[in-house]
């Protein structure tokens, strides 16, 4: 967490923005004036203001994106496993298969290509919305499986290129340890991923001052329960609450049958219903995917306050599942959305795909609209707002007082929101427009990131990362 979490700054603003029209937490607001500090927190966000001499928007204000997932080497992987493997066993292609592939693809990152397909990826997020990202890191060492002479060098990379992008990072170092539930030994494919328990509490005590002076926050993220035995489990939790009680802790947790067979063979439980009973779940937790889970698991994992973590483009391309939203919602859950493994960069893209989801499966229309908010798309971006900021464990909870001036501006003269009532123009974004097309410009800490659709770096960045992939995919 930052060291300015518990204050708002009273200083005079260093920033301004107005608004005709401003996504606020109670809903869409008229004549909002967004005012922000020279540390990009918001001092203001009235409405029924007058502009004075702030800066017009060019369409309606939505606050950014937080993005509670990712994998960034697998960015360069998108697109080089869309074929049907031949399995020796007969079998069809299914996760299992795709992460033997991937596996391949790790081996080759080294810190320099690292940085520059993050750096790309962190560019693309800001063009599609995002203006955080959670970083659930693993491939910690060299192609040996030996640590750097710097143990921190991969997750130093990451947070070189989210400050190059300009993202607002939450870094989650992975701790990794068996192939398999009952202590199963890693195999020869995970040497880049495996660290001892004490050993990941003490990276992460080398990592509090770079994340800290980049304004990061940092955290734990157990990759699964079949890759973390319940003792390291317990004490990296401890370990991590006693450095700072309040950071977040992510874990993979249900996305497979596999999996949850797997985990019912080796304890006689689920494995939420596992995680529930044995680790302190609260809601510093994220729970990501959760796909798999029996309507008292819905209901054991909402109570506790723990975030849902929802990766609807990846779980299609891989294969996994329908997570069941309304029940989730029926109990209150808070949820939201990444993307994971990057088959799809795009904010809207993922909503788009949740939606859908619901509807092929439940076989109506509108589904996540919410009580008060007919608006699918309002919705549904209010909800993934709330919860990317729990599971961030940084102040980006839309546009409110005290948390950072992350916010998004819709281009109210594009094709697809041209002419409609704001009410509809963010639903307009999400289900007709090509996603990105109707974003205008994007701020992140009241910096900045994104003019007329693009990034700065977006040329530089894009050909960085053809140079990275080619040579990571050489033979």
């Amino acid at each position: 967490m930052t060291d300015t979490d518990s204050c708002v700054s009273r200083s005079s603003p260093a920033g301004s923005l107005f608004a005709e029209h401003a996504l606020l937490p109670g809903g869409w607001a008229r004549d909002v004036l967004l005012q922000w500090d020279a540390a990009g927190r918001l001092l203001s966000a009235e409405a029924g203001a007058a502009a004075g001499a702030a800066p017009r928007a060019a369409g309606p204000v939505v606050p950014g994106m937080p993005n509670l997932h990712s994998h960034a080497f697998q960015r360069a992987f998108a697109g080089l496993t869309e074929y049907r493997a031949q399995n020796p066993d007969g079998g069809q292609d299914s996760f299992w298969s795709w992460r033997n592939l991937m596996y391949r693809f790790a081996a080759q990152i080294t810190p320099e290509s690292l940085e520059a397909i993050a750096t790309w990826l962190y560019v693309e997020m800001l063009e599609a919305g995002y203006t955080s990202v959670c970083e659930f890191h693993y491939v910690h060492h060299d192609q040996g499986g030996r640590p750097y002479a710097d143990d921190a060098t991969l997750s130093l990379a990451l947070l070189r290129a989210a400050r190059k992008a300009g993202i607002g990072i939450t870094l989650l170092p992975v701790l990794y340890q068996t192939s398999g539930f009952g202590g199963k030994p890693p195999r020869e494919a995970q040497a880049r991923f495996i660290r001892s328990t004490d050993n990941m509490l003490s990276l992460l005590e080398r990592l509090t001052p770079a994340t800290q002076a980049q304004g990061a926050a940092l955290g734990l993220a157990p990759h699964s329960l079949r890759a973390v035995p319940p003792d390291s489990l317990r004490a990296a939790v401890e370990g991590l609450t006693a450095l700072d009680a309040r950071a977040p802790i992510h874990i993979h947790i249900a996305e497979q049958t596999q999996e949850v067979d797997d985990c019912v063979a080796w304890s006689g439980q689920r494995p939420v219903q596992w995680l529930l009973d044995h680790a302190p779940v609260d809601a510093r937790w994220c729970l990501v995917h959760a796909t798999h889970m029996t309507p008292e698991e819905y209901a054991g994992a909402a109570r506790t306050g723990a975030v849902a973590g929802i990766c609807p483009t990846t779980e299609a391309n891989l294969g996994d599942g329908i997570f069941d939203m309304p029940l989730w919602q029926r109990h209150g859950g808070a949820w939201g959305v990444g993307s994971d493994s990057h088959a799809s960069v795009n904010a809207a893209e993922e909503l788009l795909m949740l939606e859908y989801s619901q509807r092929l499966s439940l076989r109506q229309r509108n589904v996540l609209a919410a009580v008060g908010q007919p608006q699918v798309g309002t919705a549904m971006w209010q909800a993934a707002v709330q919860g990317g900021a729990q599971a961030a464990g940084r102040p980006v909870a839309g546009l409110a007082v005290g948390q950072q001036a992350d916010f998004a501006v819709l281009d109210a003269g594009h094709v697809a929101l041209a002419g409609l009532p704001v009410e509809a123009m963010l639903s307009a974004h999400v289900f007709g427009s090509h996603r990105t097309s109707a974003l205008h410009s994007l701020w992140v800490g009241g910096m900045q990131r994104v003019a007329a659709g693009r990034h700065a770096l977006h040329d530089s960045a894009a050909q960085a990362f053809v140079t990275a992939r080619a040579a990571t995919i050489a033979p």
